[in-house]
């Protein structure tokens, strides 16, 4: 029975069931952060959650989360929903896999998906994704040669019977991390998340009398499709290239990227992308995909919901071994270190169609700064742990307004805070600070990068994995905007900069700085309001050296 039919399904009936079910994904997604072990997930809100439809189309996605794990959930649960029959499935049953090429681009993100069953049959699933801090291997970095050096890959299968756990499975995860605790709160966690969306959805179809999700999903994703492609519409056809350069890990990297707009979407190639590395910084397409449709989303139609409909007009590709379509077995740990720059990447392609609406370049990939004990400290009885603090640079200036300072466009997850990390890892945050002068100057200043400085706190050396960008390649304005500050890695005591990627090791008397990089500014500098950079000044954004970007500031 059609919408237009039913006096039951309406269009205003559908509409407070549709924004019922944005409610419902939003307490499942926030049951997760609370349920969480982690620090990076209840911290930071690095997660997804997520409602679909029987045939594993995204119905609604919870706010709170990152993109990197939503839209790559979206075509996970269809992955899983091909796996394993419906005809098989029994109330209490989850799914699982952490597989970087069918979840969400690397082995630390576990993604679930449960049936939800109404009278006795499937009416849909709802889906979550959280980062596991610890799956073995040589640990969260770009060290790995392939994907068997990462870590415990886990095919997708089901972590739970009829509501009972997979005992050996959870054995077995626990028997290869470093953090055995942490990672079965999270898991359990994950469980509940999706357990409260499944009673949500379900008690949420009894309160409107329904029996499927059929008449509502397709409201759901007609209705975004059609405001997606009416978006779509208002973008001028053509097609427009665009390439970042990177700074890589062997060596530097191009990433390219064509965009085609037509009246029935938009197209993003990245042929002429550089080829794999040898190291962990190599990126699924699926994962690449999630940030680059969600920085086109961003600018284009943002005010429709992220689901199946909204979401079809865009697609992506990319010729297969560039380091954006990275195949099996690569490593790609680190997958998040160009991932997240493929938004400045398109963006930069758009903002020849839509000059006045795409903001400047940013610092884009996370600073996240995974650390562990030194082996030794281990074997002699010292304290072991395993964190990663995630700490972020400034975004780039917008066509109207300044840059956000240490703010993560385009992951969304908190920065790390400092007595969090302290107070589960051996570490001293002696300063984290914004750095001034950082922004790149313009009519609209980009927005400033940090400086964050720590040592070993008990005297014993830690291991840091760094894989982190824009440290030879800043942040680029736009519109006459000068590029932000570039990232910066050194030792208090020491004459050298330190290289973005590879292992580092801590003694227990180094001093440690980080620079994050800022963002690039907008417009001319010499048109910026001399309030606003009088302000800057007041406030120690800008210094009096760093005021003589904007021209004559005498006035």
């Amino acid at each position: 029975m059609s919408a237009e039919l039913s006096p039951k399904l309406s269009p205003a009936r559908l509409q407070v069931m549709w924004n019922r079910l944005l409610a419902v994904v939003e307490e499942q997604g926030q049951t997760l952060i609370r349920a969480a072990f982690s620090p990076i997930v209840r911290e930071c809100g690095d997660i997804s959650a997520g409602i679909f439809d029987v045939n594993g189309r995204m119905l609604a996605q919870a706010v709170t989360g990152t993109p990197g794990h939503i839209n790559t959930m979206a075509e996970a649960v269809l992955h899983l929903r091909e796996r394993f029959s419906v005809q098989d499935m029994k109330p209490g049953d989850i799914y699982m896999t952490n597989d970087p090429w069918l979840a969400s681009g690397h082995l630390n993100d576990f993604l679930l998906m449960m049936p939800a069953f109404k009278d006795g049959k499937v009416v849909g699933f709802t889906s979550c994704t959280s980062h596991l801090v610890d799956l073995g291997g040589l640990g969260m970095g770009p060290e790995g040669s392939d994907i068997y050096d990462e870590g415990l890959l886990i095919p997708p299968c089901k972590l739970v019977e009829e509501g009972t756990p997979n005992a050996l499975l959870m054995d077995i995860i626990r028997a290869n991390s470093r953090e055995p605790i942490a990672n079965e709160g999270d898991i359990y966690a994950l469980i509940a998340c999706c357990e409260a969306g499944v009673n949500r959805l379900v008690a949420m179809m009894d309160e409107f009398g329904i029996d499927d999700l059929d008449t509502l999903g397709c409201y759901v994703i007609d209705t975004s499709r059609k405001g997606a492609l009416e978006a779509i519409a208002e973008v001028p056809e053509g097609v427009y290239k665009n390439v970042l350069r990177m700074d890589g890990y062997e060596n530097e990297l191009e990433l390219h990227a064509t965009l085609t707009v037509t009246k029935d979407g938009m197209h993003v190639d990245f042929t002429g992308t550089s080829g794999c590395s040898k190291k962990g910084i190599n990126v699924p397409l699926n994962y690449a995909t999630a940030y680059t449709v969600f920085a086109l989303r961003c600018i284009v139609g943002p005010d429709i919901p992220n689901n199946a409909g909204s979401l079809e007009p865009f697609t992506v590709d990319g010729p297969k071994g560039c380091i954006l379509n990275a195949q099996r077995p690569v490593p790609v740990a680190m997958r998040h270190t160009l991932g997240q720059v493929t938004p400045d990447l398109v963006l930069g392609c758009l903002h020849q169609a839509l000059p006045d609406q795409v903001p400047a370049e940013g610092a884009s990939c996370m600073f996240d700064l995974p650390m562990r004990h030194a082996p030794e400290v281990a074997a002699n009885g010292g304290r072991e742990f395993a964190i990663e603090p995630v700490h972020n640079g400034g975004t780039g200036a917008r066509p109207h307004a300044d840059g956000l300072s240490a703010t993560a466009y385009p992951s969304g997850v908190f920065g790390s805070q400092v007595e969090i990390t302290e107070s589960v890892a051996p570490v001293v945050m002696w300063r984290r600070e914004l750095l001034p002068d950082s922004g790149g100057a313009g009519k609209y200043r980009g927005g400033l990068g940090q400086r964050i400085e720590m040592t070993s706190s008990n005297n014993a050396p830690f291991i840091v994995f760094l894989s982190v960008e824009r440290l030879k390649f800043p942040a680029l304005g736009r519109m006459g905007g000068q590029p932000g500050a570039p990232g910066r890695i050194r030792f208090r005591d020491g004459n050298d900069d330190i290289p973005g990627k590879g292992e580092l090791r801590v003694e227990g008397d180094d001093y440690l700085i980080f620079d994050t990089p800022g963002g690039g500014g907008f417009g001319d500098p010499s048109e910026r309001d001399p309030k606003a950079l009088a302000l800057d000044l007041k406030r120690g954004l800008v210094t009096e050296a760093g005021a003589k970007a904007y021209g004559d500031t005498s006035s």
